[in-house]
Formats: structure tokens, sequence, C-alpha cells
């Protein structure tokens, strides 16, 4: 079965990188978020990407596999950065960085199971 190419469009940025930083994949929203930082940053080093102490810490993650996540706020636009390993027929492969706006009073709900019957 195809699957489809859900990624591409995806309206928020998606950017992909191997277990040593180098990025294998950016979607048109991450793409169009970094395009003022030059051409194409694919085959580059997510890690030449990063101030410190960010490097260091992002070094860190791709080395022990510890998800991050986190909430920025950049020219007016506060944003979810989830970091998280992802794997490839049960092999670490890299990491996914999804960077999502969202509300600046985003909701937040306790969910309660209901009690089995």
């Amino acid at each position: 079965m195809n699957q489809p190419d859900w990624t591409k469009e995806y309206p928020g940025a998606i950017t992909v990188c191997d277990p040593q930083g180098i990025i294998l994949y950016m979607n048109d929203r991450a793409q169009a978020t970094f395009a003022a930082s030059g051409p194409s940053l694919l085959g580059h080093n997510v890690l030449a990407c990063h101030p410190e102490p960010a490097r260091s810490k992002l070094a860190a993650m791709l080395e022990s596999g510890e998800s991050n996540t986190y909430t920025i706020e950049k020219n007016g636009q506060k944003k979810l950065i989830h970091q998280t390993p992802w794997y490839q027929d049960g092999k670490y492969s890299g990491f996914v960085e999804l960077s999502i706006e969202i509300p600046r009073d985003l909701p937040h709900f306790v969910r309660t199971p209901k009690p089995a019957r």
C-alpha cells in the first residue's frame, strides 16, 4: 500500500537528521522557515545551525537518544518544539524535530479515564 506523503505540506516544520546530525529531510514549512539561512540545509549538520548551549545539548541528545520538548516565542509567535529519536526497523536512525505554532493561550484539558465495567 502506498502511504501518502503527508509531511511535505504539513503546516508545522519537520526536520529529520541521521545519528550524526546530518539533515536528511525538511518539509516545505521547515525549508521556508530556514530559507533566510541561505541555500538548503539538506546534507548539512544540524549542530552547525545551533549556538551554544543548544549545540551541546543537541549533541548529547543525538548520543543518548533522549527526547526534548519545550516552547519558544519568536516574532510574537509561540511554538512547541519536540525533538525525539526516530527508528527504522527497530534501529536508532537519528532525530526528528517538529516545530508547531500554538495559540498564546493554549487550552489544557485533564482527561480522566472512564472506570472499567
